[in-house]
């Protein structure tokens, strides 16, 4: 009698499992129709937002306009903002019928020095100074259009509240582009200043525009984008007349024969199978006239690399190899490779597989790349991904029809995005937030 009581409670069991997962999966399909047509609502509104954006642009940690717009609208919905976070970030709190799990989802808020040359109504006229100079101010990378989309995505969320089963927490980033020179910023800072914390997220989502297939969404596991770090290399030779250059140690030789050495290292040392690597050197100096030979010679770069373990092999073969070279010729080298550079964007396998589903429902087979090719531009989100899983994507910008060709690359003066693309980022956003909530509280 026991064992068949056992029985038929094992029966019951599966049958109310079954039960409640078929509700569960009822419950999200209708929670993703109303977030879809909830986006369409929202949809001007975004692109009022990323044209207020786009014609009056800030500097890295100068966005006092763009976190002010931003934080009265956040209050405005509800949400528990933080303002002043790393000089003038900003960050919202959706709480909605659990306080766990916390997701978070970022944007970043700071234009560049780069006077714009597109012909449009709303073009930035904007102008400043920048290390002495006068400049034109743009949102040439696109973060206009990030800050835009992920208030979007607030407006919508904060409609729905009531059937999140977790916290949303909206990080507006300033500085990505890097702080000003003696000022701490961006995604380290707020890292520094608790961002990650009170609530904690146990994951984060961020997406980047660029002059990709209209609407496609575009991303791939692990290693997504490069590191970056500045690479000083200061050769010291001895000064000669030019005429007689064994009187002297040449710096400017051995300068040449540092740039062709460091070559070797992407094309023969590392496993470029692996992943691949980019050290360049974009600046030499060195003496001032024509018949002398200089004491020495200042070389800056950037080392580029997608895998961490590769990236730290890297330094240690670029301390080797310009420290040998010129002691080979009897000259004294220092190297100095940058301690906080941007380490690799990587997309933790595991959520990335988790989420893939909820991505491809929202770009449609057609515009759907979960393999896209890694690109050697960095990104900070990358320091997040180095605190808790993340999950960055790229989310393609150009226009319908564009001749690949003609389009021009994100920093350019003329780089230019379809607004009609910007509601997949919304879309994207809202449903990775709704979907990874309702996983793991089902798995908790």
């Amino acid at each position: 009698m026991n064992a068949r009581l056992r029985s038929l409670r094992r029966v019951s069991c599966v049958f109310l499992l079954a039960i409640s997962c078929e509700a569960f999966a009822q419950n999200q399909q209708l929670l993703h129709a109303d977030l879809d047509r909830l986006a369409q609502e929202v949809e001007p509104q975004v692109i009022a937002w990323r044209r207020d954006f786009h014609q009056h642009p800030e500097l890295s940690n100068r966005e006092f306009r763009t976190g002010k717009i931003i934080a009265e609208y956040l209050s405005q919905l509800g949400m528990e903002v933080k303002t002043g976070i790393a000089h003038t970030g900003v960050v919202g709190i959706l709480r909605g019928k659990a306080e766990v799990p916390v997701v978070a989802l970022r944007a970043d808020m700071d234009a560049l020095p780069v006077a714009e040359e597109l012909d449009l109504p709303f073009a930035s006229k904007v102008r400043t100074t920048y290390k002495g100079q006068e400049v034109g101010v743009m949102h040439a990378c696109g973060h206009d259009n990030h800050m835009a989309i992920l208030m979007g995505v607030a407006n919508i969320l904060s409609q729905v509240r009531g059937r999140l089963p977790g916290t949303v927490k909206f990080i507006f980033q300033p500085a990505e582009e890097g702080a000003p020179e003696g000022e701490e910023g961006g995604a380290a800072l707020m890292i520094k200043e608790g961002v990650l914390k009170d609530p904690a997220p146990s994951a984060i989502f961020g997406l980047h525009v660029f002059p990709d297939p209209w609407r496609m969404i575009s991303y791939k596991k692990g290693g997504m984008m490069a590191s970056a770090e500045r690479l000083q290399i200061v050769i010291r030779g001895r000064g000669t007349h030019g005429a007689m250059p064994w009187g002297g140690v040449d710096p400017i030789v051995v300068a040449a024969q540092v740039v062709m050495g460091l070559q070797t290292i992407s094309s023969r040392q590392i496993r470029l199978t692996t992943a691949p690597a980019v050290v360049s050197i974009g600046s030499i100096h060195g003496g001032i006239r024509s018949n002398v030979i200089p004491d020495e010679v200042e070389m800056i770069g950037t080392i580029r690399a997608l895998d961490p373990e590769m990236r730290k092999d890297i330094h240690e073969r670029i301390l080797r190899t310009v420290t040998k070279i010129a002691e080979s010729a009897g000259a004294a080298a220092e190297v100095n490779i940058e301690v906080h550079g941007l380490p690799v964007t990587y997309n933790d396998p595991e959520l990335t597989t988790k989420m893939t589903p909820t991505l491809k429902r929202i770009a449609g087979t057609n515009g759907f790349d979960p393999d896209r090719s890694p690109v050697t531009v960095a990104e900070d989100f990358s320091f997040y991904q180095e605190q808790i899983p993340g999950l960055f994507f790229l989310l393609g910008t150009a226009p319908q029809d564009a001749d690949p060709d003609t389009l021009e690359p994100n920093h350019s003066p003329r780089f230019y995005v379809d607004e009609s693309a910007l509601i997949v980022g919304v879309r994207a956003l809202s449903n990775l937030a709704v979907d990874y909530l309702a996983m793991e509280s089902q798995a908790h």
